[in-house]
């Protein structure tokens, strides 16, 4: 298969890291082609702190992906988490020369293009520009502004910023591994292209991406994003919370937590016992699954209540901004039980597990349907996106390139034709003369 006809999202996670090969079937879903995964070290709560290992996981990765699908990975999307994040609301406008003429694409590029020259913190730069809702002379609240005329064209952005040195490091890893950095995509934002349908975003939903290393938010409004966070806690803190209070190794409390971990202490009887296997001869571990629980729960409600407060920095409560659809949970942190009904619980809002399943093709693997895959799969329907408009530019300078040769064709057969015509007029003129003059002497 040649290069063109596949795309790759890359997932550079706290606890794996996910390369996943694709392309887009007939009816317009995703059929995965290969799959890799790799235990991500070096990555710290969403951040590059080792760059040697990361890039050796990176590979791993890859290599398995590329064994997988019989192709070869070229360039890839990458996804950006860490606590180093953050969004900001800004306004700007442009003045157009010329008012007579309909707004086009090129005048949304240009007043996005001069956001990107805001002046930041030092050490941060924009990742994303992301145009909420456009004023055309004043009049407000317009989503699609292309066709229209006016003279003053203006919009509301959601900016996302990240450190440049964070930013950099992952294009490093990329780099070093033998791949190109296609593009760099805010992992929530990935997350939801991949969990939530049309509906949810326009009725109004918040993604919340439970990773190991930190939870993300987006939340969206009249199909729109509006506010985007990450909050640095994720599923390894959990797990590291059981390895103190139980004091058993780290493997030991991951395990606990998948099997028999929950969101809810009144679920488990106290004399459910769960035996652990003493290190090295020394005698077994007895731990009561209520006690297991209680620790999850204390940390997990921990979690919550810091994503609920940003919701409510969000502006939940006003009656423009209510959240209809609730909330969305994925990630692999999703998969703990009774956590829906915990969040539930805390917000008072419906909430359901995001599945990245209504995207992929029907025959797809069950693995990749997984919460785990919900951002890689979305990076991959990214980076399946960016192919398409570059092929469609591509098409259309094409077109545009042989429009104006056949124009040019035609200015010169015009050419032709008026000399040509312009010779036999000549001809015609010069004969009637002869003609004249015959008659006149003739007389």
């Amino acid at each position: 298969m040649e290069q063109g006809n596949y795309s790759v999202g890359l997932d550079i996670g706290t606890t794996k890291i996910v390369a996943i090969i694709g392309r887009e079937n007939e009816y317009g879903k995703i059929e995965i082609l290969g799959i890799g995964k790799s235990k991500s070290l070096g990555v710290h709560r969403g951040v590059v702190n080792n760059i040697t290992q990361t890039i050796s996981s990176i590979q791993q990765a890859v290599e398995q992906a590329e064994l997988n699908s019989g192709l070869k990975i070229g360039s890839v999307v990458v996804g950006i988490a860490g606590q180093h994040i953050r969004s900001l609301q800004h306004s700007d406008y442009i003045t157009r020369p010329n008012s007579e003429e309909v707004i086009n694409g090129d005048d949304l590029d240009k007043l996005c293009n001069q956001v990107y020259k805001l002046v930041m913190l030092p050490g941060e730069e924009i990742i994303h520009v992301l145009p909420q809702e456009y004023k055309v002379d004043g009049q407000s609240e317009i989503k699609e502004p292309v066709g229209m005329y006016g003279g003053r064209l203006e919009a509301n952005f959601h900016v996302v910023v990240g450190q440049v040195s964070s930013i950099k490091n992952i294009g490093r890893c990329i780099k070093s591994a033998g791949l190109d950095l296609g593009n760099i995509t805010l992992e929530p934002l990935a997350s939801a292209d991949a969990v939530l349908s049309q509906e949810e975003k326009e009725a109004g939903v918040a993604l919340i991406d439970i990773g190991g290393g930190t939870t993300d938010l987006a939340i969206f409004k009249d199909g729109i994003i509006r506010h985007t966070s990450v909050i640095p806690f994720g599923g390894n803190v959990i797990t590291e919370d059981i390895k103190e209070g139980c004091s058993i190794i780290e493997k030991q409390a991951e395990l606990l937590k998948i099997k028999f971990g929950s969101a809810w202490p009144g679920e488990n009887k106290d004399n459910e016992i769960v035996s652990i296997p003493g290190l090295r001869g020394r005698e077994p571990k007895e731990i009561t699954l209520k006690n297991l629980s209680k620790i999850i729960h204390a940390r997990v409600v921990e979690i919550v209540e810091q994503v609920y407060v940003e919701i409510k920095n969000y502006g939940h409560e006003e009656q423009k901004k209510k959240l209809i659809a609730g909330i969305v949970l994925t990630g692999g942190g999703s998969q703990l039980k009774h956590l829906k009904q915990l969040v539930e619980y805390i917000t008072g809002m419906d909430t359901r597990i995001g599945y990245p399943n209504e995207h992929l093709a029907g025959d797809s693997d069950e693995e990749v349907a997984s919460p785990l895959y919900a951002t890689a799969v979305g990076l991959l329907m990214n980076s399946l996106e960016a192919r398409k408009k570059s092929l469609g530019l591509h098409q259309e300078n094409t077109l545009v390139e042989e429009e104006v040769l056949v124009e040019q064709e035609q200015e010169m057969g015009a050419k032709a034709t008026v000399t040509s015509h312009g010779d036999r007029k000549s001809i015609f003129d010069k004969w009637s003369e002869k003609l004249k003059d015959f008659l006149d002497n003739a007389e």
